[in-house]
Formats: structure tokens, sequence, C-alpha cells
């Protein structure tokens, strides 16, 4: 009971999607981008370029050129009208059509903006969006974010060039949210009627939100979906430090309890790891990768493990 407290949730239907709002974007929050920038495009040249561009393929092979056979060619890739023409084997070559589109989906709602260590997990996610939205622009990539709480807050259309990426990361920092609430099926749903062609999905958030199953299953039909979980170490395991009045961040509703008892804190760890339990089952029943990160530590680990999973998964394919 305790555990599922910080999960409440208006199950209200959602307003209407509002503009977003005009921005004054204070001095501090544009060295903010900025550093992120630096930061991020270190980690993108050095770490993670080879590793996106070898996990996210093209949609396809255009046809290149025709050129003469080389030993090794495949016999396959014989273009046998030429043959006959020149009275000597020639082989088609394709390229891979990389251009792809990467969408953003970032949970801002209220349990979001909460964090007991390093920074809030709302700054993490934007951390791990920035590193993905400088790797697909550094391959030539079409980026996008949607930013959510129980309604649609805000939408960029994916775009290419440096300028566009450090536009998301600005907003990713500045965007001041009006809902407080979670509502992951109504934006999964507007992503995907946004969304015509086929696309890599990052929806970042805590999926603190129940009867996700059906509009994910709907959109991981269509696009490849990543899910990346956002979470804090207070979240998985409650101190004791006495009493405590607990406040959850979306709906306001508190209560107190007592840490110091044994039994309330098994309960507490209890009831969090079934709920990690069960959104594990849900992401594997739907096939949909999952990238898991903390506020303690940093974004470079969790998305080397996760881009190497894919590597190997294509291997044995």
């Amino acid at each position: 009971m305790i555990g599922k407290l910080r999960a409440l949730k208006p199950r209200r239907p959602p307003p209407p999607r509002t503009p977003a709002r005009p921005m004054g974007v204070p001095p501090e929050i544009l060295r903010q981008v900025k550093l992120i920038e630096l930061r991020t495009r270190g980690l993108v040249n050095s770490v993670f370029t080879g590793e996106y561009r070898s996990v996210f393929k093209g949609q396809g092979m255009e046809f290149s050129e025709v050129r003469e056979y080389q030993p090794g060619d495949e016999v396959r890739s014989i273009d046998w009208n030429v043959t006959a023409r020149m009275r000597r084997p020639f082989v088609k070559r394709y390229i891979e059509e990389r251009e792809l589109t990467v969408m953003l989906v970032v949970d801002l709602s209220g349990s979001e903006r909460f964090g007991t260590v390093n920074r809030f997990k709302s700054e993490l996610a934007s951390e791990l969006a920035a590193v993905l939205a400088m790797s697909a622009v550094r391959n030539n990539d079409r980026v996008g974010l949607v930013l959510f709480t129980d309604r649609i807050e805000h939408v960029i259309p994916p775009r290419k060039g440096r300028r566009h990426v450090l536009r998301i990361i600005r907003d990713l920092l500045a965007f001041d949210p009006v809902g407080r609430g979670t509502n992951i099926g109504a934006v999964v749903e507007y992503v995907r009627k946004m969304l015509k062609q086929k696309a890599i999905i990052f929806v970042v958030s805590d999926f603190l939100d129940p009867d996700i199953d059906h509009p994910l299953k709907l959109l991981a039909q269509r696009h490849d979906v990543v899910a990346v979980t956002v979470e804090d170490p207070s979240e998985r395991d409650l101190p004791d430090i006495g009493i405590a009045r607990l406040v959850d961040p979306e709906t306001g509703e508190t209560v107190e309890i007592d840490t110091s008892h044994k039994a309330v804190r098994d309960a507490y760890s209890t009831s969090v790891n079934a709920e990690r339990e069960e959104r594990k089952h849900l992401l594997r029943r739907l096939a949909i990768d999952e990238v898991s990160v903390r506020t303690e530590a940093g974004v470079v680990e969790p998305l080397m493990r996760f881009f190497r999973s894919r590597e190997t998964q294509a291997r044995r394919r």
C-alpha cells in the first residue's frame, strides 16, 4: 500500500493539447545548454557514434551502381543483364538508406521533479535525451521531442541540424509544464498518429501509470520503441528516518508513516519490487527493450549496455 502511494494517478481524460507557451530563456539555462552540448558532444564523438550507427540501421537499401565482379563478391549480386551485354560478370552495389527519425517522448510529471542523490530525475532524463539527440544528428538523422504530463505539453517536430538539437536541449531544461499527473496512454496514442513512417521512439519516464499495455502494444507494432525508466534510490528502499510525511508529487495526497519499523520498510520494498517486475514482464511481452537509468549514476553505462545488447541480438538473428 505504501509503495503504491507514490503511483496514485488522476484517471481523468486529458484536456485538449495546448500550444507551447512562449519561454523567455534565462541566461543560466543557456549556459546549461552549452555545458550539456559540450559534455554530450564529447560522449557522442568518443563513445556512442559507432554504437548508435551499428544498432539503428536504415530503413532499406538503395541501388548505387554496377561495377565489375571481383573475387569475393556474392554470386547473388551479379547483374545478369549487364553481364550478358558486356560478356564479363558485373555486380550491383547498394547503399543503406541511412536517414532515420528518432522521437524523444519525455515525462515531465510531478514524480519526475524528484531526486535525493546527485540530481532530479527530470535532469537525468534531459541529459540522456540530449545524448540521444546528439547521436541522431551526428548520424544525419531527424530527431523530434514530445514533452508530456497528463497532457501533451510541448512538441518539436523531427528535423536535422545542430541548432535544432540545441533547441531540443533548451526546451528540455527550460519548459515549465502545466500538468502534474501522468498519462502515458494519451501521449503514446498522440505519437502513434503523429508519425506516419516507422521511427525509433524513446519513451523516457518512471512509468508510474497503469493501463499502458494496450497503447504501448499498438505503438510497438509499427515503431521501434525503447522504454527508458528513470529511478531514484529512495524509491527503491525506504530510509529509516522515523516518522515521515510522504507527499504524492502528482496528486498532493499525503500520509504519515513510521519508517523506523522494519515491517513498514519491508512492505514498501515488496510493493516497489512487484511494480518493477510487473513492468519488466510487460515490456518483455511486448518485445520492447528497457534502458534503466538512476539518479546516483550516469547515462553512459546503461546506454552502452543497451547498444551492446542490441548488437548481440542482431548477430543472433
